[in-house]
C-alpha cells in the first residue's frame, strides 16, 4: 500500500495539535477492519474470449482458396473426319451454363493414358469375338510409353480378368482364349470398369467398349450408369455391331469420347484407327469458371470452334465441388 503525505490530501503540518497522526491511525484502522479484508492475495480472473460463430468464421472467410481450373478434353476433325492439330486458343469458344468463359491455355494431350477394355463375350459375339480381339491387339500398336490396360470380359456377368498392366501379350493371350456364351450384362461391366479405373496410374482415362451394344442382363440401369459416368473423370470410346445402342451413344458423347458404328467384321481395322485417332489427337482446354460457388451442382459445358466446317466433341459437363 502506498501512503501519500499530507500535502496531497490538503492537511497542513504543525505542532503537537496536528491532526496527521489521528488521520493516519484512522486509515490503517478502516483499512484493517473493512469487510471482507483478508491476509490473502487478491487473485484475477480472466474469461476467454467467446469463440466465432461458424456465420461469423464463414464471412471472414470469403476468399476461396480452392479455386481449381476445370480442363475439357476437346477433339476437332474436319470434314473428311480427320484431326485438326493447328488450332490456337483464340479459336474456341467455351461456355459454361450459357456463361462464356475465358479460357487461359490450350495443350495438346498427349499424356499417357489408362484404358480400360470391356470386351463383349456374350453369344450374340460369337462370329465377331476372334475379329474383336485382333482389333484390341491393333489398338495396342498406337500405344505409347507409360500407357496401361487392364480387361473386363462379360456375358451373363461381368468379370475382371486383368488389372491395370503394360503388358499387353497377356491381355492379348487372355483376350484370344475368350469363348462366346450366355447373355449381355452390358451396363455391369462398364459399372465395374469404372469403379476399378480407381486403380489406374494415369490421370487421363479411357474405356474402350466392344459390344453389339445389346444389354440384356444388367442390374444396373442406363439411368444409373449414365450418372455414374458424369460423375467420373473417364472418356468412352465405343465400337458397336449392326443395331448399335442409344446408351452406349450417350455415354461415349456425354464424356467427350466416341461411338463408331459398323455394319460388319470388315468395318473394325477403320473403326480401331478412327478411335487411336480421337484419342492421341486431343486439345485440353482450361479455364476458371466464373461461377465461385461451391454447392456441388452439375454444370453443363459447351465447346465450339469458329470454323463452322468443323466437327467438335467434348466432355460435356462436370459437378463443382461442394462445401
Amino acid at each position: 500500500m502506498v501512503f501519500y503525505g499530507p500535502a496531497r490530501f490538503g492537511f497542513q503540518s504543525g505542532g503537537a495539535n496536528s491532526a496527521w497522526p489521528l488521520f493516519v491511525v484512522a486509515v490503517c484502522w478502516l483499512t484493517l477492519n473493512a469487510p471482507g479484508a483478508s491476509a490473502q492475495p487478491a487473485t484475477v480472473s480472466i474469461t476467454p474470449r467467446a469463440a466465432r460463430s461458424s456465420a461469423q468464421k464463414s464471412a471472414s472467410a470469403s476468399i476461396r482458396l480452392d479455386v481449381k481450373a476445370v480442363q475439357v478434353p476437346v477433339f476437332v476433325t474436319d470434314i473428311a473426319n480427320h484431326p485438326m492439330q493447328n488450332l490456337k486458343r483464340e479459336d474456341f469458344e467455351l461456355f459454361e451454363e450459357g456463361a462464356e468463359q475465358q479460357l487461359v491455355s490450350l495443350l495438346v494431350d498427349d499424356a499417357p493414358v489408362s484404358v480400360g477394355v470391356v470386351f463383349d463375350a456374350s453369344s450374340s459375339m460369337t462370329n465377331k469375338v476372334a475379329a474383336s480381339a485382333d482389333a484390341v491387339d491393333q489398338f495396342f500398336q498406337s500405344r505409347v510409353p507409360g500407357d496401361e490396360f487392364s480387361l473386363v470380359r462379360f456375358s451373363d456377368s461381368p468379370n475382371y480378368l486383368s488389372g491395370f498392366t503394360s503388358d499387353i501379350q497377356d491381355i492379348s493371350s487372355r483376350l484370344h482364349s475368350i469363348r462366346p456364351s450366355g447373355w449381355t450384362a452390358l451396363n455391369d461391366a462398364i459399372y465395374l470398369s469404372i469403379q476399378k479405373m480407381r486403380a489406374a496410374r494415369n490421370p487421363r482415362k479411357v474405356l474402350l467398349v466392344l459390344s453389339d451394344g445389346g444389354d440384356n442382363n444388367s442390374r444396373y440401369s442406363r439411368r444409373e450408369l449414365e450418372q455414374l459416368v458424369r460423375e467420373a473423370d473417364v472418356q468412352v470410346y465405343s465400337i458397336t455391331f449392326f443395331e448399335g445402342s442409344r446408351l452406349l451413344e450417350s455415354i461415349s458423347n456425354e464424356s467427350g469420347g466416341r461411338l463408331v458404328h459398323i455394319h460388319n467384321r470388315a468395318g473394325l481395322p477403320g473403326a480401331i484407327e478412327t478411335i487411336s485417332r480421337a484419342m492421341r489427337s486431343q486439345y485440353l482446354l482450361s479455364y476458371y469458371s466464373s461461377n465461385p460457388q461451391n454447392d456441388g451442382k452439375y454444370r453443363r459445358i459447351r465447346v465450339s470452334v469458329k470454323d463452322p466446317a468443323l466437327h467438335v466433341s467434348w466432355r460435356h459437363g462436370y459437378y463443382a465441388p461442394s462445401e
